[in-house]
């Protein structure tokens, strides 16, 4: 007898249907499972072999295939232990699925027949809400997280002998309520803690009003690591979609939790320099997201920016650009959100103090040229802002300043400023000025005669490139947007000049 399971699998960071289909027939008992599966799907024959006896079912004595279909695409994880054990108590006729035509099953078995939670539970129940799946019986602790995926009635299921009894009708499971989250994100590090900087503080306002770039240079101990742990404290709350979005991601990567199964507070990701160009964008046999696409619809934050291999940083090329990471394997191509934040802090030159007032800096012209040659000149192209980020003196650091502006007043300047870029381009526009293309530039960016006149001196004077002149008018419409103003006008623009790479860097 064949029986047919409908079960999910995951591909990247998307769901897609999967049909377990069960045969027992004649011949020497034996336990076989194809479908082209991994490691950890063959060794489900032995967790299901001792979670039907453990659950007080019969083992089949009989020849057990087990296909997982679609057959040509790699299946991985132990997400297919429920549904081959359905489909085979269901083929013995121990289990009962008349009343589960629109059904799926998905979880990891223990040895003793209890479910444990297993990765990647949200973008499988989007799928199954997209194949038409009505119910779905999943781990407890994946149930609120899977109740995310409006449209579906979720089963949270602690045991096999639990499941038993709701497909035989004696104790139905109730299904889980949609999850409800009623605290408020939680926003971080403030702002009002940091001393000085208001310039810098200016440029950090501008890239998380317009969602642009930024890197901070300047000596150690100046607050650059400081001020970017703050960032994600100023930016607009994650709206739902976005949550989802981000959500489906780390739920991909198991950094998720029955307590925590919704992403609330935008991503803030600071990975070391040492990391590899692999773990920057995702990758490996079974692909999986990398950082960049762990920083979406958040920050991605370089410290030490010159000493990140050269790989790594150039591979970061493409995701600034195009909002995406497309990773290519012999088993097909997997294409990863990664629209983020990229915020970015260095030191002038290899001691730290090239610059600095004290005059302590030992390095050589030309060994100042090389520490900064380590960034190329597409990659600062790609950078909306630049702002150097001076030592402080005395009287800064000892308290006589006003105390400094909180991140909840700044947010509430930055929100103001998104609303109006979201009421601008719309649903289907653009999410923020740092993502506007040739159309809206067009239609949103038009300079008058003075700041034409502003902007052709500043084209030859700077070098700019087309990409670097758009960057500028992108940046000078926030600029315009935190000021109240509809059309762009010379001081705006002017400011937006000034955070372009110094001559340090463009050298």
């Amino acid at each position: 007898m064949v029986c047919c399971v409908t079960s999910l699998g995951l591909y990247g960071v998307e769901g897609y249907p999967v049909t377990a289909e069960c045969a027992l027939s004649g011949g020497l008992p034996a336990f076989d499972v194809v479908g082209l599966p991994d490691a950890a799907v063959k060794e489900a024959r032995e967790r299901v072999r001792s979670a039907v006896k453990s659950s007080g079912f019969d083992f089949p004595v009989s020849r057990i295939t087990v296909n997982l279909a679609p057959a040509g695409r790699r299946k991985a994880g132990t997400v297919y232990d429920l549904p081959i054990l359905v489909g085979i108590l269901a083929a013995g006729g121990q289990l009962s699925l008349a009343r589960e035509r629109d059904s799926a099953f998905v979880g990891e078995l223990s040895l003793d027949g209890r479910l444990r939670p297993v990765s990647g539970i949200l973008p499988m129940a989007l799928a199954a809400r997209r194949a038409g799946v009505g119910r779905l019986f999943v781990p407890a602790d994946n149930a609120p997280e899977a109740t995310l995926a409006d449209g579906l009635a979720v089963f949270p299921v602690r045991t096999v002998a639990e499941l038993a009894a709701h497909l035989s009708g004696e104790r139905p499971i109730q299904p889980a309520p949609a999850w409800q989250d009623g605290q408020a994100p939680v926003h971080g590090p403030d702002f009002a803690e940091v001393k000085g900087q208001e310039h810098t503080k200016r440029a950090l306002e501008i890239a998380a009003a317009g969602g642009h770039h930024v890197l901070m240079s300047g000596s150690p101990g100046s607050g650059k690591s400081m001020m970017a742990k703050r960032l994600p404290g100023i930016l607009p709350d994650l709206t739902r979609a976005e949550a989802l979005a981000c959500t489906e991601i780390y739920s991909v990567v198991g950094l998720t939790s029955r307590e925590h199964p919704m992403v609330r507070r935008r991503p803030f990701r600071a990975p070391h320099h040492t990391i590899s160009a692999a773990g920057m964008t995702g990758g490996g046999s079974t692909p999986r997201p990398g950082e960049i696409s762990l920083a979406h619809n958040g920050v991605l934050f370089l410290d030490e920016l010159p000493e990140f291999h050269s790989d790594v940083l150039e591979v970061l090329r493409q995701p600034l650009e195009d909002g995406q990471t497309q990773i290519s394997r012999v088993s097909g191509s997997v294409t990863y959100p990664s629209r983020f934040m990229l915020v970015c802090a260095m030191n002038p030159c290899k001691c730290g103090w090239y610059g600095h007032p004290s005059g302590r800096c030992a390095c050589t012209e030309q060994a100042v040229r090389r520490y900064l040659s380590r960034l190329s000149g597409p990659m600062l192209d790609r950078i909306d802002i630049c702002v150097d980020v001076p030592a402080l003196d005395y009287e800064e650091l000892s308290g006589a300043s006003p105390p400094a502006e909180s991140s909840e007043a700044i947010r509430a300047r930055v929100n103001a400023a998104r609303r109006v870029q979201t009421e601008r381009y719309g649903p289907d526009g653009p999410a923020c000025n740092a993502q506007m293309g040739p159309k809206e530039l067009r239609a949103y960016c038009k300079l008058d005669e003075p700041c034409q006149k502003l902007i052709r001196g500043a084209y030859d004077r700077l070098g700019l490139t087309a990409r670097g002149y758009d960057r500028i008018l992108r940046v000078a419409r926030t600029i315009a947007d935190l000021d109240g103003a509809e059309e762009i006008q010379v001081q705006h623009l002017a400011e937006a000049l000034q955070y372009r790479p110094p001559e340090h860097l463009r050298a």
